[in-house]
């Protein structure tokens, strides 16, 4: 794993939290609960793409749960825009039960979940290599 460079506090904490959340979405995927492992897995790329842009862009990030718009404004790969593209809904679909497609807890599978945790951990890693 890549060595991180010192960084400041408010990077820090988010980059922390990007961390702790792809271990969440981990832990989830293994007991089961497929849409909290969905969530937390959009949360890690959400928050490491706001850690980069801290550290890169010495300001704040937009105030958006937009991971397209923050990718690109970081200049990311399209491999990495696509795997946004593919993660930004669920910050929505995992925390309503109202929505024309059911409740989160019944909307995922263990391959949904499985998808969206690489598809994190591919933009978190990406995020890494940016502050190393």
């Amino acid at each position: 794993m890549l060595a991180l460079k010192p960084m400041r506090e408010e990077t820090r904490i988010w980059w922390e939290q990007a961390e702790a959340d792809l271990a969440t979405a981990k832990s989830n995927l293994g007991q089961g609960i497929f849409y909290a492992s969905v969530l937390f897995s959009q949360q890690a790329a959400e928050k490491a793409l706001k850690a980069l842009f801290l550290h890169v862009k010495k300001q704040n990030p937009p105030k958006t749960h937009n991971l397209v718009l923050l990718a690109r404004g970081l200049g990311a790969t399209g491999e990495i825009i696509d795997a946004c593209a593919d993660l930004a809904p669920e910050y929505v679909l995992t925390r309503y039960p109202d929505g024309d497609i059911g409740p989160p807890s019944q909307r995922y599978t263990q391959k949904s979940a499985e998808r969206h945790l690489r598809l994190a951990r591919k933009v978190v890693q990406w995020a890494r290599k940016g502050m190393a």
